[in-house]
């Protein structure tokens, strides 16, 4: 895997998880409560032994940085890199990204100095684990200029993904956007070909992009160099392609997951606590998930009822009732609090006593969650301050609102509190 060097897409102002990409890169999102999306693809890449990784991106990416470079740092014996590549303004081009492939582009000079034979593109906002080693490998046994990563999918859901056709030697031949009705029927392909079963491909009749591709690097080089116009790799670079190139498609038979939108990604953080098995675990030690080391103390329930449910280290937690739930690093919940199917993202610092004291003696709210307060199907940004007796419940069923000035969103039913928010005593939401 020496000769592979990994690309990860940061995205772009990552307007579907908005307000979470308020003030960061969606990349830098915290996830399962200490890790971020980041931390999904960089790791996957290690455990692959692929040590040379690029994230490109170009929103509030302060603390993508910060975090890459406490996390990944490699040996100065080693090659190995992760580095941040931000949207920069050149004599050559003044834009900023225009798209997945236009990211890319703008960036070739410096991917092609590197003596590698392929370019994995990856992107940075999917939940998933995977060995990119037999990724490459079957690119280079059917010797495809490109390989895409699929996915078999079912009836119900096929008209939600843009779907792939495949010849008999497992060659792209035709792409459809989100198909329908006898569009749809024309894009069912015999999956057997790819490795699934008899009684499995009949039931998964489609295969869809997961957003993941190999590119021979001189084919990459010579696509973006040659169609300027085109700026997206699943729209418009590989469908374009696949007439005159081999596009050979590679099937992912285990849990993926884009979680770009707010209710994908409140979703896939809450099933991580179901039982007995969640659809993706972090326990596996063969392959684990690396995250910035933070050398936090074990966390703390003085006479709590928690059931099905993730607590971050560092946490404290009083006499309080917390149910399927996901609790970040350095959460703080008072007496009283029921807290229901909610992610409490916690907190980047500690508040001393002295100082929490002095802040309720004045009547100001400190960080955490104040007492007495319920919470239900709720996302809490970081630093969040919730006051005593708070009803965060969305008690009126609204399925969207903007309230920052409030300081919280409404998105898909689920109340969304923003980074740093403040919410005064006895507030309902």
């Amino acid at each position: 895997m020496k000769k592979v060097l990994a690309i990860i897409l940061g995205g772009g102002a990552g307007t579907r998880l908005y307000p979470l990409t308020k003030l960061r890169a969606k990349p830098a999102v915290p996830v399962a409560g200490k890790y971020r999306l980041i931390d999904i693809p960089v790791s996957n890449c290690i455990n692959s032994e692929i040590f040379k990784i690029y994230v490109l991106t170009q929103f509030n990416s302060a603390s993508l940085n910060r975090h890459i470079a406490r996390t990944y740092n490699f040996s100065g014996f080693s090659e190995g890199f992760v580095e941040v590549l931000a949207a920069q303004q050149t004599p050559e081009n003044p834009n900023w990204f225009q798209g997945t492939a236009d990211a890319v582009r703008q960036y070739i000079w410096l991917l092609e100095e590197w003596d590698v034979d392929e370019y994995l593109i990856l992107s940075g906002d999917h939940l998933y684990r995977m060995d990119y080693r037999l990724f490459v490998q079957r690119h280079r046994e059917t010797g495809a200029d490109i390989t895409l990563s699929v996915i078999p999918i079912d009836d119900r859901r096929a008209s939600d993904f843009g779907l792939m056709k495949i010849d008999n030697s497992g060659r792209v031949i035709d792409f459809s956007e989100k198909p329908k009705d006898e569009a749809l029927a024309k894009m069912r392909v015999d999956t057997t070909i790819l490795g699934l079963s008899q009684e499995q491909a009949a039931l998964q009749p489609y295969i869809a992009s997961m957003g993941i591709y190999v590119f021979k690097k001189d084919v990459l080089i010579k696509l973006l160099k040659e169609s300027l116009e085109r700026t997206d790799f699943g729209k418009e670079i590989i469908p374009d392609a696949a007439k005159d190139y081999n596009v050979q498609a590679y099937l992912f038979d285990d849990y993926w997951e884009d979680i770009g939108t707010i209710e994908a990604f409140y979703n896939a953080n809450l099933a991580l606590t179901q039982q007995p098995l969640p659809p993706f675990s972090f326990y596996d030690e063969e392959a684990p998930i690396y995250t910035r080391a933070r050398y936090l103390p074990p966390t703390k329930l003085l006479d709590c009822h928690v059931t099905e449910s993730i607590i971050g280290e560092g946490c404290i937690l009083k006499n309080c009732r917390i149910q399927h739930s996901v609790l970040g690093v350095r959460s703080r919940v008072e007496s009283g609090c029921v807290i229901e199917e909610s992610l409490l993202m916690g907190s980047d610092f500690y508040q001393p006593s002295v100082e929490r004291q002095c802040s309720l003696e004045k009547g100001d709210i400190p960080v955490g969650i104040g007492p007495d307060t319920i919470i239900r199907r709720a996302i809490i940004d970081k630093n969040a301050r919730i006051g005593h007796d708070v009803k965060i419940i969305n008690k009126d069923n609204v399925q969207e609102a903007n309230r920052e000035n409030q300081g919280f969103y409404i998105r898909s039913g689920i109340v969304v509190v923003l980074k740093n928010a403040v919410i005064p005593d006895g507030t309902i939401i």
